[in-house]
């Protein structure tokens, strides 16, 4: 085959022809950066707001050129980082970058910006490795994100639920829990940063659970919640949710919905054995929990995992305590305490419920018989307030109300009630009154309505529970104290409210003050006091009880393996802290407990092997 030339060959004399330029002066001209007239979003240098950065990494975890590495930045003498964030902050190698700018999109915070400059000259490699920051900003903002356009899906999957006209007549389970197509939409939101662990107290471990979700793989996800908390089921349906404040997506948008990606993949999961973390060999030894709370029932989940025999002392005939006997059937169905409290029993942990330690059983035996006491009773009685008529069948507690309604079957109820509170219990018991209403008198002139101290800013009852009672017909007095129940005849007409002033004192302690001339009547039938809970340890001894250290607050005192001044005695739950009041904090408390309880089995007290 023939070759073929595609140019035709030339005299070199053309090739001296340039040489005409050699004396003429160059027509490109030094112009200063400074003067350059670049698009606005022009891709160069980051800059990014150190003290806006929450150090959640997701630039790094995006990157393509793996230019980004999460690193302590201590040239700029960060503070100790907020909750919510980490100390981390992004340094950028401009050797990898390709100045696409993903990093800056999938910013939560929008903290990190792209410059318009992108002009640096040095002979030193390193010196193209540093921390964006606001000290190294050289021109003016080029890239920055937008939510109108953004790889992120910024919008939450809505959770169905039965429309409040229709569950306010009936106690069935209001949520009614996501497809699965819609939780691996949700799922597949998720960014895996893990901000969300430091939130919850339990700190599960949220992203690989959530990741097994979107993977439809329902069992590994359950392993992976019940590494660190004995009742994922309860937890997907009445949580507090602090790991969803955390939520880098609260930043642009909608924060992931952890609790309903929990309860959709605990839903799934009829049978938890198959996702059990390791369970150790049999140690012989025995350990004595009690109560059924969340957090005994934690303790003795764990402690039956790392082989100890486990059984629960549980006065009343229903177990896990406020679980059971107070959170209402349409937020917590029985059926799904009695899944979780199946789960244990399958494991071997022994129940013996209707037995009161300090009278069926007495708790010197407990300590002669057993190898370890963990108490775990909770704040399982009212909090009374002082207000007159409270001896009286037109004024009641809470948690008695509730387990009434709940435990007892009650069903009568006035038709104008009155609860006073501004908490998650006084939702819950205005919420069931209106439920009773609704049943027994078609809702027709009938009235509930709450009271508290606290005003709408500082009100402790969540939003979503606020709202629903909202939504339900429930008439809201905040910022109003009780002052006095007022009776004729000897039936309760009403109450006497006054004006608050303030909750708090200048140091922040509760010390309500009011305007005590600035009152207000309401009429009411019945009175549902739900402003707090109590305990009773009544059944350990006089010569025990003096041996107990306790806090200024009056809580149990307990090292931090959760044991008491009396060795061999454990505690957790609201028993020790004064900050917990959720489930999840006291699951989180027992989980902690029943470590040091093995610690001290197998190194302090040796161990039966």
């Amino acid at each position: 085959m023939e070759s073929k030339e595609y140019f035709e060959k030339t005299s070199f004399i053309g090739a001296l022809t340039s040489t005409k330029y050699i004396f003429k002066k160059p027509v490109t001209v030094q112009y200063p950066k400074e003067k350059l007239q670049l698009p606005e979003r022009y891709r160069g240098f980051h800059v990014n707001d150190l003290d806006k950065c929450i150090g959640c990494g997701n630039c790094m975890s995006i990157c393509p050129c793996q230019a980004i590495t999460m690193d302590d930045p201590k040239e700029f003498h960060l503070v100790n980082p907020k909750e919510g964030s980490t100390h981390l902050r992004p340094r950028i190698d401009y050797g990898r970058c390709s100045y696409c700018g993903l990093c800056v999109e999938v910013c939560p915070t929008g903290s990190l910006k792209m410059e318009r400059n992108l002009i640096f000259t040095s002979q030193d490699g390193d010196a193209f490795v540093w921390f964006p920051a606001e000290e190294r900003r050289t021109a003016e903002n080029g890239f920055t994100q937008s939510n109108e356009i953004t790889p992120l899906e910024l919008e939450k999957v809505e959770m169905p639920e039965l429309e409040p006209d229709v569950r306010k007549k009936t106690f069935e389970e209001l949520i009614l829990g996501f497809s699965e197509e819609a939780a691996i939409k949700e799922a597949e939101r998720c960014l895996g940063c893990g901000i969300c662990m430091q939130g919850c107290p339990a700190h599960m471990k949220i992203p690989e659970y959530i990741d097994a979700i979107f993977k439809k793989e329902y069992e590994i996800s359950v392993k992976y919640m019940l590494e660190d908390n004995a009742l994922p089921g309860i937890c997907g349906r009445i949580c507090t949710h602090k790991c969803q404040d955390d939520c880098v997506y609260n930043y642009r948008g909608d924060a992931i919905q952890i609790m309903w990606l929990k309860r959709f993949a605990t839903d799934m999961v009829k049978d938890y054995k198959a996702s059990d973390p390791y369970m150790f060999p049999k140690t012989g030894n025995k350990v004595a929990v009690i109560g059924s709370g969340p957090s005994g029932l934690s303790a003795a989940y764990y402690l039956t995992l790392m082989g100890h025999s486990v059984t629960v002392f549980e006065k009343r005939s229903v177990p896990g305590g406020a679980l059971g006997l107070g959170i209402p059937m349409y937020r917590l169905p029985v059926y799904e305490i009695d899944k979780e409290v199946d789960h244990l029993k399958d494991l071997g942990v022994e129940f013996k419920f209707n037995t009161e330690v300090g009278k069926d059983v007495l708790f010197e035996d407990l300590l002669k018989n057993y190898d370890a006491v963990y108490i775990g009773v909770g704040l399982s009685y009212g909090r009374a307030i002082n207000l007159n008529g409270e001896d009286t069948p037109y004024i009641i507690q809470a948690i008695d109300f509730l387990r009434q309604v709940k435990v007892e079957g009650r069903r009568d109820i006035p038709k104008r009630v009155i609860v006073i509170g501004g908490g998650n219990v006084a939702m819950d018991v205005a919420r069931t009154v209106v439920r009773l209403h609704e049943i027994n008198y078609g809702g027709v002139d009938t009235k509930v309505q709450t009271v508290s101290l606290e005003d709408w800013d500082i009100m402790p009852a969540s939003k979503e529970e606020i709202e629903g009672a909202l939504a339900e017909g429930v008439i809201f007095n905040p910022g109003w104290g009780p002052k006095e129940a007022v009776f004729e005849d000897g039936k309760l007409k009403g109450l006497i409210v006054k004006k608050v002033k303030s909750v708090f004192d200048e140091q922040g302690r509760f010390n309500p003050s009011y305007y005590e001339e600035q009152t207000m009547f309401l009429e009411g039938d019945y009175i549902v006091e739900a402003v707090g809970q109590a305990t009773n340890l009544s059944f350990i001894p006089e010569h025990l009880m003096q041996q107990l250290k306790f806090t200024p607050r009056r809580r149990i005192w307990v090292d931090e393996f959760g044991e008491t001044s009396i060795s061999g005695v454990f505690a957790g739950g609201d028993l020790v802290e004064t900050s917990l009041g959720n489930a999840i904090s006291a699951i989180a408390n027992g989980h902690r407990a029943a470590i040091g309880i093995d610690f001290f089995l197998r190194n302090v007290k040796g161990g039966k092997k």
